[in-house]
């Protein structure tokens, strides 16, 4: 990605020669994943001058597998993540205070994609398979739907073997495992695009078997919203991020484009982003940012539920907060 902060800076300075303007203030945004249209809301908002608007100067991360945004927010080096509640509530729990400020996902979009030739066309069909499973925080979805299902995670007859999947879905296409982990508006996709037709698979979407958890929220660290000038930025900032996720959703071509614009990769293509782009609208249909406490309960519920391995222990205190999207949004 070309530097934002750079570009942006460059713009402050004429304008502050021109009409002598305060400095904008700074915010560092950290990914979950790479650039692509997962996020395309910050990156319209950056394109569109949103963020201008409000006095920002954003630059904007991009993560990766070797990226975890909960230790790069520890470590100082962003203001504000995006990162699914499961790993915040995890790390919140073993001592980093992580807040959610807002909520830009209103559904998940993880699911099981499993090879019809593997005979599996109910959760009842699990036992005695092998399923690939995301860990690094990822994985307690899973384990919560298995416990409610009362099946062990440990293989055997009446059990499934669970296979640490990687980031890719090669032990679908190697028939390594009957069923993977794959996001609507990713893996799923690249399943496809290898070959396999969508009437040769099987999809169990997390959201309709009742143990989704909350994805992408935006999340700060809890000492940092004592600061009225750090709650100022971070109104301004979600207010904009906002505004960048509705233009994304009702101009969902324009928005993946914007998102090529800035993958400094090049690994990206027009056809994947517009289709991810046109998903992901779809979980983010329903929310104007601020965190329904009913999701909030349902994810915390779901992970208390996690089998004999829960990802929190206790129900959390003071992990969100509606005092930043009321400002924002109101």
């Amino acid at each position: 990605m070309f530097n934002v902060k750079t570009m942006l800076g460059a713009t402050l300075a004429a304008a502050l020669g021109a009409g002598g303007a305060q400095a904008a203030d700074e915010v560092t945004l950290q990914l979950k994943w790479v650039t692509q249209a997962q996020f395309a809301g910050y990156y319209v908002a950056l394109e569109k001058g949103f963020y201008e608007e409000e006095d920002l100067d954003v630059t904007v991360k991009p993560g990766g597998p070797d990226i975890a945004p909960t230790q790069v927010i520890a470590g100082g080096g962003a203001d504000v993540i995006v990162e699914w509640m499961p790993a915040a509530l995890a790390a919140r729990e073993k001592g980093l205070p992580l807040v959610n400020i807002a909520q830009p996902f209103k559904s998940s979009g993880m699911m099981l994609t499993c090879l019809k030739e593997s005979n599996v066309t109910s959760p009842e069909d699990f036992p005695g398979n092998t399923l690939g499973v995301w860990f690094f925080g990822n994985e307690y979805p899973f384990l919560s739907w298995m416990a409610h299902l009362d099946i062990p995670t440990e293989g055997g007859a009446d059990g499934v073997e669970v296979l640490k999947q990687g980031f890719n879905v090669d032990p679908l296409l190697q028939k390594q495992a009957a069923c993977i982990s794959t996001m609507t508006y990713n893996e799923y996709w690249q399943v496809i695009d290898a070959g396999i037709s969508p009437d040769d698979l099987v999809t169990f979407k997390y959201e309709d078997q009742g143990v989704a958890t909350l994805e992408d929220g935006l999340y700060v660290l809890e000492d940092n919203l004592a600061d009225e000038a750090f709650k100022d930025k971070m109104v301004r900032f979600v207010k904009a991020s906002m505004k960048g996720w509705k233009y994304a959703e009702e101009n969902p071509d324009e928005a993946a484009e914007i998102v090529l614009e800035y993958d400094e990769t090049g690994a990206q293509t027009e056809t994947h982003q517009k289709r991810m782009m046109g998903e992901i609208a779809k979980l983010t249909a329903g929310s104007n940012g601020a965190l329904d406490p009913a999701d909030y309960q349902r994810t915390v519920d779901t992970l208390l539920a996690g089998g004999s391995d829960p990802v929190i222990t206790v129900e959390p205190q003071g992990a969100w907060t509606h005092d930043i999207t009321d400002a924002a949004l109101n």
